[in-house]
């Protein structure tokens, strides 16, 4: 099943746009391979963090990528979407979300 990708135009476009042209290209290949698998399994890069308070139907996951970055993102079932909500780097993940 593909899922097209839909990235938050305030929350992950401005930063993945500011990146050098190298590690914006590896963030973007990382992020399209979310299209063919968005849920984890095989390997550690991704990973359920929680369902916001009173929303048990949406979870939210973690996608790390390589040891610099990290992207929070939705999965829409019905939809077959999958919604980056924002990419920032680790350290910025880390203090943000107390090490989830």
């Amino acid at each position: 099943m593909t899922f097209r990708l839909l990235i938050d135009e305030v929350g992950a476009l401005p930063f993945v746009s500011s990146l050098p042209e190298k590690s914006r290209r590896i963030v973007l290949e990382k992020l399209f391979s979310l299209e063919d698998d968005p849920f984890p399994g095989k390997g550690r890069d991704k990973e359920l963090i929680k369902a916001p308070k009173g929303r048990s139907d949406e979870k939210v996951y973690r996608l790390h990528i390589g040891h610099s970055y990290t992207a929070f993102y939705r999965v829409q079932i019905p939809d077959k979407a999958v919604y980056i909500t924002e990419v920032m780097t680790i350290e910025q993940a880390h203090k943000k979300y107390d090490r989830l």
